[in-house]
């Protein structure tokens, strides 16, 4: 009869595992000890201990840096993890046990901000007016890096604009139809047919675009293979560029959504350009892989859906 050898438990704090997270990505023990507000010996003796707990050494401690070994590159990435849904249990009994609906904070890029956001958020003060919402108004890089920083519950954009990542979750919500728009008066809407080409002198105003998008529109204005489309005035705030193409004769690329108010009040008018593919912006709501909603956000999000349904077209 053998005797089965007993592995001892792991029984590390989530404390000690900060620690390691915190060194990997500070790669100095006076930084990373400075960031978790203990002292360096203190943090020296945790960092030690974890390692003899596991068996494993986890640092290299070089007279630079402190760099992951193999063995602390794998614990570092599921410690990650684990700090990460115990932050959102937290979270979650809180609400639960406090009964609380949440606060709110999210992003939004510049299409949604224009067309979406105004009656979000007057639905929102209607019905909760103890919440508080904190909106970000940018660009989906920006905007990404700060749900990564667990800044943002999640954020509204284009997902052409997102990387396909592990640690992210997506929710297309629908393709919002787009267009070239110019004033009224402008010289292209007394021509008689309009191509894409004849944009190009008067200067195209755009948000931010896609790498696909921005060498697609290369394409339809005629220029060399992987050129891309040349923009006059490239800039993240929709009213601007909307503004801009009113007062110029500058061709504004925009949803046709965003320019609805305008096109009613004759303003801007949109361009019929023969042989126009469809142009859409594809919005999807982008969260973290893996974290619950609060009530908050998820009225957020499932409000969104439903009017950006009424805007979008599959």
């Amino acid at each position: 009869m053998h005797n089965a050898s007993v592995e001892t438990p792991i029984r590390m704090d989530l404390r000690r595992l900060k620690h390691l997270v915190t060194l990997a990505d500070a790669r100095n023990f006076g930084r990373a000890a400075l960031l978790c507000h203990v002292s360096q010996s203190a943090f020296s003796r945790s960092v030690q201990a974890a390692e003899e707990e596991l068996g494993l050494k986890l640092f290299d401690r070089g007279s630079l840096e402190v760099t992951c070994t193999d063995a602390g590159a794998f614990v570092v990435e599921r410690a990650r993890k684990l700090l990460f849904e115990n932050h959102c249990l937290e979270r979650d009994v809180s609400l639960y046990r406090e009964r609380l609906i949440g606060d709110l904070a999210f992003g939004v890029g510049p299409y949604p901000a224009a067309t979406l956001l105004p009656r979000l958020l007057v639905e929102a003060r209607n019905r909760y007016p103890g919440v508080n919402v904190r909106v970000e108004v940018n660009n989906a890089r920006y905007l990404l890096d700060h749900l990564r920083a667990e800044e943002l519950d999640f954020y509204l954009a284009d997902l052409r604009n997102v990387p396909q990542a592990v640690d992210l979750s997506f929710t297309r919500i629908g393709r919002m139809v787009a267009g070239f728009y110019v004033r009224a008066g402008h010289p292209l809407l007394r021509e008689p047919r309009v191509q894409a080409p004849q944009l190009l002198p008067y200067g195209l105003a755009s948000v931010r675009v896609p790498e696909t998008v921005s060498q697609a529109l290369g394409v339809l204005f005629g220029l060399e293979d992987g050129k891309h489309a040349p923009l006059a005035l490239e800039c993240d705030d929709l009213h601007l560029l909307k503004a801009i193409a009113m007062e110029t004769d500058t061709v504004l690329a925009c949803t046709d959504a965003a320019t609805r108010q305008e096109v009613e009040n004759a303003t801007l008018v949109r361009l019929d350009v023969e042989q126009l593919p469809p142009l859409f912006s594809d919005m999807g709501v982008v969260s973290l892989k893996g974290r619950s909603y609060s009530p908050m956000a998820q009225f957020a999000v499932d409000y969104l859906t439903d009017l950006s349904a009424l805007q979008a077209v599959d």
